[in-house]
């Protein structure tokens, strides 16, 4: 008998008599955590921030977990009198319900011991759900559907598995209102403690940040204009202030938040990363980035581009220099750095050099609109702002009025509907500067002269959509040499106009 056949035999007779394996589980486990929680209501704040209903492997358990935690939350008493009555009467073996909850409370364990209970139910679930992964991934990779290539499941179980690493559950589904108001009152205390009370992550722009209360978690904002306005340079002023400004704290499972700040996710997909550091150390050190390239700078600018140096070392800013980076690299990548190093904002630079699933068949304005609507459901998934780059239509510069609106969003009607707020750069002095007469005894020549000082070093941030609040202009100080955008020093010269 050769080798094959006895393989093939050996295949044969393992399939004849597969072996049944249950899912990990902890029954007793989960009695003794509600035993526990019946006898002193105090035992469920001690899982409550960590174990949900569907952690429980039990359905009754699940059950009773959960009207057991609506009612404590409702400031009542939790015992099997008060549960009874809103679940089913059946039977638990020989047992009615209020005879094997009474039970459950009969044995119970200490409160001590109910966290440590509540964490080895939660490992199992999780370990349930890594098989009902690694399942579906065999699965799929067997019948190998023509519609999903490797590439696809393969993000698509990195998706996954990064869902269920953030959250504990991988499903989705519908959230209870209670969660989502709760989530919501956070979000308040949140603002509160954090400096200058925004209820978003601060841009370090203040007249800025006034008008948006902040960049809010999960929202895509599109920041765009024609070439030359500074996009790119007002991008790399917030996520900088972001990074400069981080301040972690440790949470209770011994992970790290942002209390102020944040840490950063840059795709450079125009400039190299050299370059946007140089840009970077130009605006700190305000020593301008072509006197930098060129190293025409004294030994006092070389003392100050050394120690701004040593001082952005310890920034988290984080930048990935890929050109022509697809949708779904970027999320995986996105996910990974969030694992690793944490994750606040995610800026890109920008829409237009990205790329979509591949295929051919798709034109332009189909493959961005796959591109912000993939941006969008990232914000989402990591809850985190994301800052979107877009360039402008050229219909800009054949309009008297150089003013950008929404209509001038190039190629996509999608980059207006998937984004949450949508800024516009605009210099005006870009356009004037332009139009300067060659003979400065030209009458013209005086007239200009003043309308380029009125606008000289100054910049408006047209806010043209904002889903949480109004639409309006903000104006800002732009020095152009050191690429910088900030607040301006006469706070009378601030516009807004609400709408």
């Amino acid at each position: 008998m050769n080798e094959a056949t006895r393989r093939l035999q050996a295949v044969a007779k393992e399939q004849a008599s597969p072996m049944h394996r249950e899912a990990p589980n902890n029954i007793e486990a989960e009695q003794a955590l509600l035993g526990a929680i019946l006898v002193n209501n105090d035992a469920y704040y001690r899982v409550s921030d960590f174990l949900k209903p569907v952690h429980l492997y039990e359905p009754l358990h699940r059950k009773i977990f959960e009207v057991a935690g609506d009612i404590i939350r409702m400031g009542k008493i939790a015992n099997p009198v008060t549960i009874k009555t809103f679940l089913k009467d059946e039977k638990v073996g020989e047992l009615t319900i209020s005879e094997y909850m009474a039970r459950l409370a009969g044995g119970a364990v200490s409160i001590i011991n109910a966290e440590d209970y509540g964490r080895a139910i939660y490992d199992l679930a999780l370990r349930r759900s890594l098989i009902t992964i690694g399942e579906d991934m065999v699965n799929i990779a067997y019948d190998a559907p023509l519609d999903m290539p490797p590439q696809s499941q393969i993000e698509d179980a990195e998706r996954r598995l990064f869902e269920l690493a953030e959250t504990g559950r991988y499903d989705g589904g519908f959230q209870s209102f209670n969660d989502a108001v709760a989530l919501a009152i956070d979000m308040a205390g949140a603002a509160f403690e954090r400096d200058g009370h925004l209820s978003g992550i601060s841009t370090g722009i203040m007249s800025l940040d006034s008008k948006m209360g902040g960049l809010q978690r999960s929202d895509l904002i599109i920041l765009a204009g024609r070439p030359g306005m500074g996009k790119t340079s007002l991008a790399t002023n917030i996520a900088y202030n972001i990074a400069a400004s981080y301040e972690p704290e440790v949470q209770p499972d011994g992970s790290y938040k942002a209390r102020n700040g944040g840490v950063v996710g840059f795709y450079s997909l125009e400039m190299s990363s050299e370059q946007l550091a140089t840009r970077i150390i130009s605006e700190q050190t305000e020593v301008s980035s072509s006197k930098i390239r060129r190293g025409d700078i004294s030994e006092a600018d070389f003392e100050k581009l050394v120690a701004c140096a040593q001082m952005m070392q310890k920034v988290p800013l984080y930048i990935d220099q890929t050109g022509g980076i697809s949708i779904a690299q970027l999320s995986a990548r996105a996910r990974r750095l969030k694992r690793q190093r944490g994750l606040d904002v995610l800026v890109v630079d920008y829409v237009q050099l990205m790329t979509g699933s591949g295929k051919s068949n798709e034109n332009r304005v189909q493959e961005i609109t796959q591109i912000t609507t993939g941006l969008k459901a990232l914000g989402k998934e990591l809850n985190v702002p994301i800052i979107a780059l877009s360039q402008l239509s050229r219909a800009v510069e054949s309009r008297e009025d150089k003013r950008p609106q929404l209509s001038d969003l190039r190629e996509s009607g999608s980059i207006e509907q998937d984004a949450d707020v949508v800024l516009f750069v605009f210099r005006e002095e870009y356009y004037v500067k332009n139009m300067e007469p060659r003979d400065e005894f030209d009458p013209k020549y005086e007239e200009w002269k003043m309308q380029m000082e009125k606008v000289k070093g100054t910049a408006d941030v047209i806010i043209a959509k904002q889903r949480h609040g109004p639409t309006g202009t903000v104006k800002l100080a732009f020095q152009s040499e050191f690429t910088r955008f900030a607040d301006l020093a006469d706070p009378s010269f601030t516009q807004y106009e609400e709408h």
